[in-house]
């Protein structure tokens, strides 16, 4: 009996076992979490990597981050802010002594590694617009990266050898242009696909829009050759220009870069740590010129006192590169507008830039663009539109007022001020030379790239416009390169991890620099001279 009993009861667990095992995985799963399948559904395996990647071509991993990487940087060099703080002594890169140097590991970390992992993933599936996204960001990237140190990694990218060999400019700006074209192609032919949308909080997954980013993108790069490589720029322009997809030409179009429902890095640097302010340079020309756009960049001061010389127009700037005995006296100064914090996103690439691009492209006879003129008016009208300002119309008809001398009312006699050197009028004048019309154009998008500086930096070195004042300090030393005190920084030096690590590849990297590893030395479309 008690045999018979084993025998049915084995029968009956055996029957059950075998009638759960298809159902087997189901039951064991985790309620909670998601297995590979779920990630795939929607493409949520691949549009997972794409808010940090598309926040991290604009915003720094954190603000101390952003604000070594751009605002005492590249934003102090071109003198859109500068700082109140004595950071070091004052003796730092916003005088020429490169105390930070860390925008390198951000974009290989945050944008190149991560976009090359999610490349991978979009390859082995053949989701082939989520590949050429995530290479769009990588040329994003890599074309602000170049912008400080000249040659970079790019080609040889991923590469497991003990030697990383740098991309020379030359041949670097070829690979862009030819990444551009294989995902420009990938997007034009695929217009109507909407598989990005709920990964795309700038275009909602409009391919049409990425398209009028990659055309504007190309025509950017294309601009910064046009000295040093008038053929291959003309051609490249040309295609974008006339390219059926279009460019960025209207705000709607703008390119921004959501918050992701995090706090401005700017609202932070000015509210919370008073480390940024409005840079004399910017109360110099927009004071001058009666711009509209300044209540909308800045906060008037509240002291009156600061503004003497202009009550009317009640600004204050802190001069870049100047002697802060202590960092209370010019937190008075006018901080960034209020509005920073409540801001959901920030501007990245706009219709104003585009247009001003278009005006040079005008000068050098590309073929498909209207007037220089006008599309020099029309930036300044894409501008003022995007930042809601007032007064458009008498501003492009002013040909009297020029920007301002500056005067720091915190400093004794002299120091820290300068004489404006700017010294052309708003008004388009057709009789003016190409250089003269170039100095318009680079002084208005100056102005209109505000918080935009990478380019508008690469702008001021090729071009030399706008006439910016030079560093009252100067602390460049023969360590890192010596900059005359008529004359600006050239590049950022290559990053002492890749010295240490690279050292063959940094070598090597110099040598294809075409002079030493210095701040003094120019980038290869830094070609000096008259641009015509």
């Amino acid at each position: 009996m008690k045999k018979a009993i084993y025998i049915f009861t084995t029968m009956i667990l055996v029957l059950m076992f075998s009638a759960c095992t298809d159902d087997f995985a189901e039951i064991n799963k985790h309620p909670h979490l998601l297995t590979d399948e779920d990630l795939q559904q929607d493409f949520n395996h691949l549009g997972a990597f794409y808010q940090p990647l598309l926040r991290a071509t604009y915003f720094g991993r954190t603000t101390d981050r952003h604000q070594i990487q751009h605002n005492l940087t590249h934003e102090s060099f071109i003198r859109h802010l500068a700082t109140p703080s004595v950071f070091a002594g004052g003796v730092n890169n916003t005088t020429y002594h490169i105390t930070w140097n860390t925008y390198w590991g951000h974009v290989y970390a945050e944008v190149m590694s991560p976009a090359n992992h999610v490349m991978n993933v979009a390859i082995e599936g053949e989701y082939e617009v989520f590949e050429k996204w995530a290479r769009l960001l990588q040329v994003v990237a890599a074309s602000r990266l170049t912008a400080y140190h000249g040659p970079i990694i790019y080609s040889d990218y991923g590469s497991a050898d003990q030697t990383v060999y740098y991309d020379s400019e030359e041949v670097l700006y070829n690979h862009l242009f030819n990444d551009l074209d294989e995902i420009l192609a990938v997007f034009y032919d695929n217009r109507d696909y909407m598989g990005l949308a709920k990964f795309d909080a700038t275009y909602g997954g409009n391919l049409n829009a990425w398209v009028r980013f990659i055309n504007s993108w190309r025509l950017q790069l294309a601009i910064r050759l046009s000295k040093v490589a008038p053929a291959l720029a003309q051609t490249e322009g040309e295609k974008a220009i006339n390219h059926p997809g279009g460019l960025i030409l209207s705000n709607n179009d703008n390119m921004k870069i959501s918050l992701y429902g995090s706090t401005h890095p700017y609202s932070i640097m000015n509210f919370s740590w008073n480390d940024t302010r409005m840079s004399a340079t910017m109360e110099s020309v927009l004071v001058g010129y009666q711009d509209g756009r300044i209540r909308r960049f800045f906060e008037p001061v509240t002291d009156l006192t600061l503004v003497e010389d202009h009550p009317s127009w009640p600004y204050k700037g802190v001069r870049n590169a100047g002697y802060n005995e202590a960092k209370n006296l010019r937190v008075p100064y006018s901080t960034m507008s209020r509005r920073y914090e409540t801001a959901t996103d920030q501007a990245f690439f706009t219709a104003s830039q585009v247009h001003f691009m278009m005006a040079e492209a005008a000068l050098r006879g590309w073929a498909g663009t209207e007037s220089a003129g006008h599309h020099y008016e029309e930036g300044i009208r894409a501008s003022f539109a995007e930042w809601g300002a007032a007064g458009i119309e008498d501003y492009l008809l002013d040909d009297t007022k020029l920007p301002i001398d500056y005067v720091d009312p915190m400093a004794e006699g002299d120091v820290n001020s300068f004489v404006n050197r700017i010294n052309v009028t708003v008004m388009w004048d057709e009789s003016a030379s190409n250089e003269v019309k170039l100095e318009r154009i680079m002084t208005q998008k100056w102005i209109a790239t505000f918080l935009n500086s990478v380019e508008t930096w690469v702008d001021h070195r090729r071009t030399g416009y706008p006439r910016l004042p030079y560093n009252y300090r100067n602390e460049s030393t023969q360590t890192w390169g010596v900059i005359p005190d008529d004359d600006f920084l050239r590049r950022m030096p290559f990053v002492p991890a890749e010295r240490n690590n690279n050292p063959a590849g940094v070598a090597d990297a110099t040598q294809k620099l075409g002079g030493p590893d210095l701040i003094s030395t120019r980038l290869w479309w830094d070609t000096g001279g008259p641009n015509f």
